[in-house]
């Protein structure tokens, strides 16, 4: 695809010639191909093309550019024109443009298969690699590149290679083109192309970006080495990169952070819902979230250049977008795709297919996401059928209790579809949603039944096999509906139908001892008409009955057997021989027999009716291997996170180095930076230290405005600006850093000698040069700033130790991390984790808010550890009835509270029932039982049948009483209270069994609590006791070296106070203890744990 949007910009910028061309091929062909019709099926027109080639060969330039014309015509429209390559070949040395450039179109299509011929027009190419016209240099190297001969492989490189470094990035671009048909060509190649690319992947055009991403993602997709220094530039300059172009490097960026990035989706659901609006927080809020959420600048950075082509008008661009977002943001900000997705199903049918299937794969993982938009799924009548289905399996994957009356209603009216297929689909949809959603079982059964009566044959056999499958999790309730199915048996006449209904006559024949012989019966007669897939179902219909009912069905059997005993179909022969030995005893039948009634009339497990979709995540979204649901040719599959994540500075660019020289531009502004550098450096060694921790930073900072300056060079290497324009720049450049080393020094001389103060005041210091860097950068031209950003090529030196200066490598490795801590206060990134250093070494400030982290009040050491068991139950805040349409349930996340040390979290789902949209959703400051409650962020708006989730923090100050707040919308108040059980009011802990041991014995008297209950021996099991004490209570397990001592240990929230609890088995007896100096809690705690503890459930 990029190869033909290549052909299409070099021929659409000479005047439409191309356009031209075809149209006077349109009048000319009719006249020149007709002759040939008259004299039959298999005469051969020996003048066809004659005139064309005379004109070829005329000596007016106007007739050759005529004929070209035609000829390229004749291409367009699928003709064969081959034979007029030598006459064609003759002009490609031709001075006029426009000629050429239609000679070289046609060469591109032919050269291939009149290899011998373009061979001998190889030195021409190589001419015209010199060409002055930028358009005639590509044209050629296309020619050259198309040309399949393994012996011109060096001219094709070194063309390339040159190509490479050509002035206009238009041949560069086309030089990426020819890199990926050279590797096809000879795959040894590779070392010297990768070469090529890492070269042409520092170039800062837009035109060449995408060119060279596909050729790296051809050649050496595996060398993740080649993008860290180009990352950051490639974020950039992706909004302005031509469109497939922007689809090919989303998806090799995809790839690239799913090795560099660590998963964003291990941070707690609690923290999920808010982290985009708490993001812009104050700093002290930011921290806290650190414990939580911890993001690499760069993974945001890719997703915030990605976001804004979700509005593309290229489908695939949103698509690529869309998977993005899908492998690499954390799991509260995918939503943002959902109306781009959406937006897509107005287009083509093979959009909507793709894009339906990718939406499909979606909504098995998260329903929420597309549920607000149900009614875009909506079948219509002008949907094609494969449509129609995955619109069908879209619905189902949405349905749960709250919409599945309003999908159930759709479903009726598409059972009643002139497309039998989706008809069928239909009803298979109806069985799902049944199996998935307990509370429409019944309903949904009585409607298949219903359905029975149908005057469609395929909806009847579907219903039949679906209502089978419905049976199987509950037959004994449903006798009536099988001897329904009984009477319709004569009426239904699809095979894989009959066999359904006689499979449930034999599996529940006791519920219906009366019908199901009389079905024998009626079979018996027909058996040699049958299927084969009948035929079997009758057999073990035979069977069944023989073992329950031998009196009745005795000789029916006998007769069935001598039947399938000579059928013509072997199968059906072997199951009758196999079914007479297992259930007619005899000398010859084996030991089977004795088990015939436990083999035949065994429990089957009910089907588990699945989306046809649950496994198709295993291929990354918008590939064709996801589309085709097996793995293609060239797929490359994503890597699973890593758990540490590599290091971040490899994608740090310290060096700029203008890959194309201009008119002397760039060497002009290298020499003045030389200049000013040696002038930066002639100050004190302690100005050096400094100024080299700003220059890293502002490097570093200014990774954004990088990819603007980079795309004026790029514009600037396209318009080819004179050397006079580059040289005023590059002065005002130099300007620049006189006056940064005159504010330098001023600062200098107002700054104290010794060490300990420049340390203290040295966020001061990098805020202020960090301003002065910036200023510089966006002032300077792309002349310029390649000189200024080479200025920083020293610190880098020291900051990676060289020889020239390995003393001051330690002071300025320490300013780089306290710089990257304070980068947190410029950028929008989550924090990026940073080894502590010495406290001599930090701000105050920073210092303050690192002991702000503590989280132990006490002596001992209480490291909180992650929750052993979260309990999924939800509990009831609001009903719907009460609320006016806005429902609320809460639940438990036992995780650590981001909004405060001492709060429980707690996780909200507010819902909207109602028919119109609730504004303004919030909680009221009020609370009349005083709790410190941390409320919910405004919900602006809830859409009709939609919900979101929501996270609080509320400290219970380690009671059981019930907070109680209002919770508002715009119109109304609702008063809500929250009851915490006293087992959620804990933390667990990590905690030693010695450190156990001695902080129980301090824990005695009055803030022992124990009791003696007896267990049964299932409930005394390890496991048994484990799992039933960390369900009632948010307790960690100490590691125990005795098998019949459990111990468990937790902090209250509120307090911080220890709460240890062990558990004794002896022979007949439990002890259970609870140590802790909250004595209510303690009591509270363990009136639960005996209840628990005595309780046979699991």
């Amino acid at each position: 695809m990029l190869g033909m949007s290549a052909n299409s910009v070099s021929y659409n910028d000479q005047g439409g010639s191309v356009e031209s061309g075809v149209d006077a091929a349109q009048e000319s062909i009719p006249t020149t191909i007709s002759t040939g019709a008259g004299f039959g099926l298999f005469s051969t027109d020996f003048k066809k093309n004659e005139d064309l080639k005379e004109m070829l060969e005329s000596n007016k330039e106007s007739l050759k550019l005529e004929a070209m014309k035609r000829i390229v015509g004749l291409i367009a429209k699928g003709k064969n024109a081959s034979e007029l390559f030598p006459a064609v070949v003759k002009n490609v040395a031709n001075k006029n443009i426009e000629l050429k450039k239609l000679v070289y179109v046609y060469l591109v299509r032919y050269a291939e298969e009149q290899q011998d011929l373009a061979l001998l027009s190889i030195s021409t190419f190589q001419r015209a690699l010199k060409d002055p016209n930028q358009l005639i240099r590509a044209g050629a190297l296309r020619v050259l590149s198309s040309i399949r001969v393994s012996i011109i492989v060096p001219i094709m490189m070194l063309a390339i290679k040159e190509a490479a470094t050509d002035l206009s990035p238009y041949v560069r671009k086309t030089a990426a083109h020819a890199i990926q048909k050279l590797y096809s060509l000879d795959p040894d190649q590779k070392e010297q192309l990768i070469e090529v690319i890492e070269k042409l992947l520092k170039d800062r055009s837009t035109l060449v970006a995408g060119s060279v991403v596909m050729a790296f993602e051809e050649v050496c997709p595996d060398r993740i080495d080649l993008i860290h220094k180009n990352y950051r530039k490639l974020c950039n300059l992706l909004v302005d990169v031509e469109e497939w172009g922007q689809v090919v490097i989303i998806h090799m960026l995809t790839r690239y952070a799913r090795t560099q990035f660590v998963s964003p989706w291990k941070e707690d659901g609690v923290f999920d819902e808010n982290s985009e609006k708490a993001f812009y927080d104050s700093e002290e809020k930011r921290v806290d979230q650190s414990k939580t959420c911890i993001m690499d600048p760069d993974h945001r950075l890719l997703l915030r250049n990605t976001k804004p082509l979700l509005q593309s008008r290229n489908t695939a661009v949103v698509m690529a977008v869309a998977q993005l977002y899908w492998h690499l943001a954390p799991k509260h900000e995918i939503s943002i795709i959902t109306k781009s997705l959406v937006r897509l199903l107005r287009s083509q049918r093979e959009v909507q297919y793709v894009v339906l299937q990718n939406i499909a794969t979606m909504s098995i993982q998260r329903k929420g996401m597309f549920e607000p938009f149900m009614k875009s799924f909506y079948v219509r009548s002008t949907d094609a059928t494969h449509i129609k289905t995955l619109k069908l399996e879209i619905l189902t994957n949405l349905a749960n209790e709250a919409n599945i009356s309003i999908i159930l209603r759709e479903f009726q009216t598409y059972v009643k579809s002139q497309d039998k297929a989706f008809a069928a689909a239909t009803v298979q949809a109806i069985g799902r949603c049944a199996t998935n959603i307990t509370e429409v079982t019944d309903t949904c059964l009585n409607g298949l039944v219903l359905l029975l009566s149908n005057r469609d044959e395929t909806v009847v056999a579907e219903s039949v096999v679906v209502i089978k499958k419905l049976l199987q999790t509950q037959p004994s309730q449903h006798s009536d509906i099988i001897k329904h199915m009984a009477k319709l048996f004569d009426n239904i006449t699809v095979p894989m139908a009959r066999a359904s209904i006689l499979w449930l006559m034999g599996e529940y024949c006791e519920h219906v001892p009366k019908i199901a012989p009389d079905v024998l019966r009626k079979m018996a007669k027909t058996f040699t008409n049958e299927e084969d897939i009948v035929k079997l179902q009758i057999v073990n219909l035979a069977a069944k009955l023989y073992l329950t009912n031998s009196k009745q069905t005795k000789l029916l059997t006998q007769y069935i057997l001598n039947l399938g005993k000579y059928d013509q179909n072997y199968d059906i022969r072997d199951r009758t021989r196999f079914i007479r030995q297992l259930i007619v005893p005899n000398e010859k039948s084996g030991a089977l027999s004795k088990y015939a009634r436990r083999i035949l009339m065994a429990p089957k497990p009910a089907p588990v009716l699945q989306s046809a979709f649950k496994d198709r995540d295993r291929f990354q979204l918008g590939t064709l291997s996801h589309t085709l649901n097996t793995q293609a040719t060239g797929y490359l599959e994503l890597s699973d996170w890593p758990a540490v994540a590599p290091d971040h500075s490899v994608r740090n660019v310290e060096v700029f180095e203008p890959q194309v020289k201009e008119t002397g531009g760039p060497a002009l502004s290298k020499a003045k930076s030389a200049k000013s550098k040696e002038k930066f450096y002639s100050d004190s060694e302690e100005e050096e230290e400094e100024e080299g921790s700003s220059s890293e930073d502002s490097s570093s900072s200014s990774s954004e405005e990088s990819g603007s300056e980079s795309e004026s060079e790029a514009n600037s290497e396209d318009s080819n600006k004179s050397s006079s324009q580059s040289e005023k720049t590059s002065s005002e450049s130099d300007s620049n850093k006189k006056k940064k080393t005159l504010k330098n020094q001023q600062l200098q001389q107002q700054r104290p000698a010794s060490k300990d103060r420049v340390q203290k005041n040295g966020n001061t210091v990098k805020a202020e040069s960090r301003s002065e860097s910036e200023s510089g950068s966006v002032s300077s031209s792309s002349g310029s700033s390649s000189g200024s950003e080479s200025g920083s090529e020293p610190d880098s030196d020291s900051d990676s130790g060289t020889e020239s200066k390995p003393v001051k490598s330690k002071p300025v490795a320490k300013v780089e991390e306290k710089k990257e801590v304070s980068l947190l206060d410029l950028d929008d990134f989550s924090p990026v984790p940073v080894t502590t250093p010495k406290s001599s070494m930090l701000s105050p400030s920073l210092l303050s808010g690192l002991q702000g982290l503590s989280i132990s009040p006490t002596a001992l050491a209480l490291q909180a550890s992650s929750p052993v068991f979260v309990p999924e139950t939800s509990h009831e805040l609001l009903h719907r009835i009460t609320g006016k349409g806005l429902s609320a349930q809460y639940r438990f996340t036992r995780q650590p509270c981001i909004y405060g040390n001492n709060m429980v979290s707690l996780q909200l789902t507010l819902s909207n029932s109602s028919d119109q949209a609730l504004e303004n959703i919030h909680i009221s400051e009020k609370s009349s039982t005083g709790q410190n409650i941390h409320r919910i962020n405004n919900i602006e708006r809830l859409e009709p049948q939609a919900s979101v989730t929501v996270s609080m923090g509320v400290d219970f100050n380690d009671s059981t009483q019930a907070a109680n707040f209002q919770l508002c919308t715009k119109e109304d108040e609702f008063s809500v209270s929250v009851q915490p059980a006293v087992g959620e009011l804990l933390l667990p802990i990590t905690m030693s069994e010695p450190d156990f041991t001695k902080e129980q014995g301090k824990l005695v008297g009055m803030n022992e609590s124990s009791a003696t209950i007896k267990m049964t021996p299932e409930n005394a099991s390890s496991q048994s006791v484990n799992r039933k004490v960390v369900s009632v209570a948010n307790l960690g397990v100490v590691p125990s070296s005795q098998d019949n001592i459990h111990r468990f240990a937790g902090k209250t929230v509120s307090s911080g106070s220890l709460v240890l609890v062990s558990v004794t088995l002896k022979d007949s007896n439990t002890l259970v203890t609870v140590n802790t100096e909250k004595t209510m809690i303690g009591s509270m705690l363990l009136r639960q744990f005996k209840t628990a503890l005595m309780n046979s459930a699991p």
